[in-house]
């Protein structure tokens, strides 16, 4: 998945536009390409674009899993936004 391999190379944002790119053609999303695009963001060390994606999600009625809530928490912690990592590690089912 290109993707995850784009911010597994420290090309976050060449990972995150391939994830806008695919929303745009109104593919369907799920829990695999959120994780991927939401720990992307967590490359970028802004805790607010994952935080945002990981609410989308919701609103689009993609299911959070561990793995999602993991690259939410991980992108808040290399954010600096250790309380925002507690509470969704609090929310964690």
């Amino acid at each position: 998945m290109e993707i995850n391999v784009g911010g597994k190379r420290g090309q976050w944002q060449h990972a995150l536009q391939c994830f806008a790119e695919i929303a745009e053609k109104h593919a369907e999303l799920d829990a695999i390409i959120y994780s991927a695009a939401i720990s992307a963001s967590g490359k970028s060390k802004t805790c607010q674009q994952a935080l945002g994606l990981f609410e989308r999600m919701r609103l689009e009625r993609v299911e959070r899993n561990t793995i999602t809530y993991n690259a939410a928490i991980g992108a808040c912690e290399k954010g600096g936004q250790w309380q925002q990592a507690l509470e969704l590690l609090e929310r964690m089912p």
